[in-house]
């Protein structure tokens, strides 16, 4: 079976269990500033899991891109990757324990699903601690399955439990599948979890059936969740009898190429192997980050920079490898024909995705020069240190500043007869991310930074201005995207050209008209093709599921949104422009504050 093949069948199954196909959102979070991408397939649905209703209802299943950035280092094994595909199915208090591990089971072992033999699969279960018990029931509904007891393990927080998301908040136990490859075991502890390899996760159900308390307590929730997921590359690797994720389709049309580029085969050698794995999930994750709906550009900060880290580290294992011109976008090809289909956001950015990568080797190119340069200038004040260790701080800056990898400022070093501090580097590199981070959380795309009060009122003022600006403006005006703080709202809008001054203020004066006549802010859920017959505005089709919230404000504006607004606008306060700007070519920008009346 293919991923293809699993990921109909994954969507098929639980439709006819009466779940609601849903899109799978962008990779860039809209609902969690805490990360830089989406990790897992729930990210997009926290606030349906903390209950919010879903316009799609009770019972949601898709399949989801995700990128976990603390893996690059360790991609190059067999095993590690960046991006992958999650499939999951949701529970928002509808069924639980029983009805979740029934449907695992049958999904995993019929024969019309995956027929996968009883006899291969394993589970785990919550082994219970001081404050919350041990998880009878799950591994009771394993029993009456067909699990045999000895098949069955418990185990402690570390494997077996999900949450909060913060210091409180939902959170509880959950079972892992896993299938047994049939090697030996590697002792007589040996047991799913294990890293010697004998068991292969596939699956793991979580259970959002308690509430931690600030004092550390945890109190059952009343609306009880289920949250489960199914990454597609180990899945059909195991499925395959396949010893790597490498070795699937996933990766073999990838490697081919890169073996054609390079003229090294792959199986040979295993310092070439490491490359070629790693040239191969870069690619393919710099690919989906810059196709993706709301796809980044290589930086220094935030996204950007983790994507500029995956095409340079790329680029230098080409070089390894003996790839001596630009090769990234021949690689990209590869993967537009094998997901183009599932995700065709990427077919529409292919153009665009072809462009960056070409240019991004071609900067690097002159950063390898600049930074050889660089190194030269210092090389003479390094070789008088004593210690022959260059400090970790000058590595980062030549990183940092020239985007200089630190294995070839180690090997620049080796050449010398000098080391470098590692240690250092690391700590240096730690410093920039929390950086990263902390800028993530102010200015991830879509959204607000949190559903603070301050932030929920400015939400609600981008629907007001939105309207104001088409009326001033024209019809042509169209929302390109918005950042919320506490502090300011940012909105970018479709315009040719500066606005007037005269334009800025008849917008002002058109918002607080409607703050002033304190209309009241309504939701309905509808289908989409209702909501525009109705003349809602809606420009994110890609967001949008078969529901949609639509949020009216008194007779004056009416938009597809996912919230949170206010109730009435005489909540907002004064509307103030700050300052109008443009953004990108067609594209100008707002900033604007809510000030106390």
């Amino acid at each position: 079976m293919n991923s293809d093949e699993l990921r109909n069948k994954y969507i098929d199954f639980f439709v006819s269990k009466g779940h609601a196909r849903i899109t799978g959102q962008s990779l860039i979070p809209e609902n969690d500033p805490t990360v830089l991408f989406t990790t897992a397939g729930m990210h997009p649905l926290v606030p349906y899991l903390l209950g919010e209703p879903h316009p799609a209802g009770t019972r949601l299943t898709d399949y989801q891109k995700c990128i976990r950035t603390g893996d690059i280092d360790a991609v190059g094994d067999p095993h590690h990757l960046t991006f992958f595909e999650m499939l999951g199915n949701w529970s928002l208090g509808d069924y639980f324990k029983e009805d979740a591990i029934s449907m695992s089971f049958e999904f995993l072992t019929s024969p019309k699903w995956l027929g996968i033999p009883v006899e291969k699969l394993s589970v785990t279960c919550f082994a219970g601690d001081d404050e919350v018990p041990r998880d009878e029931e799950s591994a009771s509904v394993w029993k009456r399955m067909g699990i045999p007891e000895d098949r069955i393990f418990f185990l402690g927080r570390g494997d077996n439990w999900w949450g909060p998301a913060g210091e409180t908040g939902p959170c509880g136990p959950d079972t892992e599948m896993f299938i047994d490859t049939g090697r030996d075991a590697c002792g007589d502890d040996c047991r799913p979890g294990c890293p010697c390899g004998k068991y292969f996760e596939v699956w793991n159900d979580v259970f959002m059936q308690y509430n931690k308390q600030a004092d550390g307590s945890f109190i059952p929730l009343e609306r009880t969740c289920v949250d489960t997921g199914m990454g597609i590359e180990r899945t059909v690797a195991v499925l395959q009898g396949k010893r790597s994720v490498y070795e699937t389709e996933a990766f073999t049309p990838l490697i081919s190429g890169i073996e054609r580029l390079s003229g090294k085969q792959y199986g040979k050698d295993e310092g070439d192997d490491t490359s070629i794995r790693i040239i191969a999930d870069h690619v393919r994750t710099s690919v989906f980050i810059l196709g993706d709906e709301r796809g980044v550009k290589p930086s220094n900060l935030g996204q950007g920079y983790i994507l500029r880290r995956l095409i340079r580290r790329a680029v230098r294992h080409g070089l390894k490898l003996g790839i001596d011109r630009a090769f990234l976008s021949e690689l990209a090809d590869i993967v537009f024909e094998r997901y183009g289909l599932p995700y065709p956001e990427l077919i529409a950015a292919r153009a665009f995705v072809r462009e960056e990568l070409t240019a991004e080797e071609g900067r690097f190119s002159e950063t390898l020069k600049k930074g050889e340069h660089e190194f030269e200038k210092l090389l003479p004040n390094l070789k008088k240190s004593k210690s022959g260790v260059i400090p970790g701080r000058v590595a980062f800056r030549l990183y940092d500043t020239y985007g200089f990898p630190l294995e070839i400022t180690e090997e620049l070093a080796a050449e010398h007869g000098l080391t470098v501090d590692r240690e250092g580097f690391e700590k240096s590199f730690e410093k920039h991310q929390e950086l990263s981070k902390k800028g993530a959380e102010k200015s991830f795309k879509g959204g607000l930074a949190d559903h603070s009060e301050r932030t929920t009122a400015l939400h609600t003022a981008t629907h007001l201005l939105h309207k104001a600006l088409r009326m001033v403006l024209g019809e042509h005006v169209q929302q390109k995207g918005s950042n919320i703080t506490a502090e300011r709202l940012r909105f970018d809008f479709v315009h040719p050209e500066k606005m007037s001054d005269e334009e800025v203020r008849r917008v002002e004066e058109i918002v607080n008209q409607q703050i002033d006549r304190d209309l009241p802010v309504t939701m309905e859920m509808m289908g989409l093709e209702e909501a525009r017959a109705a003349g809602a505005l809606a420009f994110f089709e890609s967001k949008y599921g078969e529901q949609v919230k639509v949020y009216s404000i008194g007779d004056f504006s009416k938009e597809v949104c996912g919230g949170p607004h206010v109730e009435h606008t005489g909540q907002l306060g004064r509307f103030k422009i700050t300052k109008e700007q443009s953004s990108s070519a067609g594209v100008r920008r707002i900033r604007a504050v809510l000030e106390d009346r």
